[in-house]
């Protein structure tokens, strides 16, 4: 005789787990279909909860979408600014486009998602704020590298633009086609921001130096200067993340309000539905009454 064994009972997420839970799932469903295709519906059934909870935990769609590209940019901008932090511009320039191409191959659904949607809901921007930011940080490298050279320094935001613009629609290019390599096409890239189209090496590479210290693992020993930018990068890190906390403290408010309204609003028009029962009942009972009077009354006739 076979012993039926009961199912053991799924364990009950925390606040925490369930929320990193929508993250993931709203992750990949807004790199696979974008915001205006993806639906709280969907998230809710994927993640075997109901929508309130949803809006529990983000208010909504915008606030979950403000949410997941927030973290990718933090993401992206974090092996940026590390990448940035070498001694040499050439092992800087390597290591950024490096960087890029390993956040492309590692996180490919977070990359579409900030390549795919210029949505409002993002609350945090779009790509070209991005790539904006980014170009900030490499303009203090080429003005330091312009005055070094004799060029003027005012024109390092301009080539900043010019340079990561390059590198991130590169970028965009190499999330689908995959070939050559991560390496082979950052030395390609390098090669013809470095060297310019009449300098090209016909087989480029890139340096020893990056190859065995890539930006991901660690970086060299920074100057006074270096250990300066990197503090104000990480007081800007927290700042934005001090933000995006108050904005979803600010979402979570807004749909308990919701939340409550609505329980108003259900309790209102069942007190409604209860005192349209009631004068029902009132009116049939009279109708009964009447009825039951004209009756006695033709009975006496």
């Amino acid at each position: 005789m076979e012993t039926v064994t009961e199912p053991r009972s799924r364990r009950r997420m925390t606040g925490r787990e369930r929320r990193e839970q929508l993250i993931q799932i709203s992750r990949t469903l807004f790199a696979e279909k974008g915001f205006d295709g993806t639906s709280i519906e969907e998230i809710a059934a994927t993640a075997q909860v109901s929508k309130p909870v949803v809006y529990e935990h983000f208010g909504g769609k915008e606030g979950l979408y403000a949410v997941v590209v927030d973290r990718e940019m933090q993401k992206l901008l974090g092996m940026i600014t590390e990448a940035l932090a070498a001694s040499h511009s050439l092992i800087k320039l390597e290591r950024a486009a490096l960087a890029l191409l390993m956040y492309i191959e590692e996180s490919s659904e977070g990359f579409r998602i900030l390549v795919r949607d210029s949505h409002a809901a993002s609350g945090t921007g779009t790509f070209a704020s991005l790539i904006s930011e980014i170009a900030s940080q490499v303009e203090d490298v080429l003005a330091d590298e312009f005055a070094a050279r004799g060029y003027d320094p005012k024109l390092a935001p301009m080539y900043a633009q010019m340079l990561v613009g390059m590198v991130a629609l590169t970028g965009q290019w190499w999330l689908d086609v995959r070939k050559p390599g991560r390496e082979e096409v950052a030395a390609h890239l390098v090669n013809l921001a470095w060297n310019g189209l009449t300098g090209l090496n016909p087989q480029p590479a890139i340096s020893a130096t990056t190859r065995a210290d890539p930006p991901a693992v660690s970086a060299p020993r920074a100057s006074e200067k270096e250990l300066r930018e990197l503090e104000k990068a990480r007081d800007k890190e927290l700042k934005e993340a001090e933000k995006v906390r108050q904005r979803e403290l600010k979402e979570a408010e807004k749909a308990r309000v919701r939340d409550l309204k609505e329980r108003e609003r259900l309790l209102k028009d069942a007190e409604k539905a209860r005192e349209r029962e009631d004068k029902l009942r009132q009116r049939e009972a009279r109708l009964a009454e009447r009825a039951a009077r004209l009756e006695q009354a033709d009975q006496s006739d």
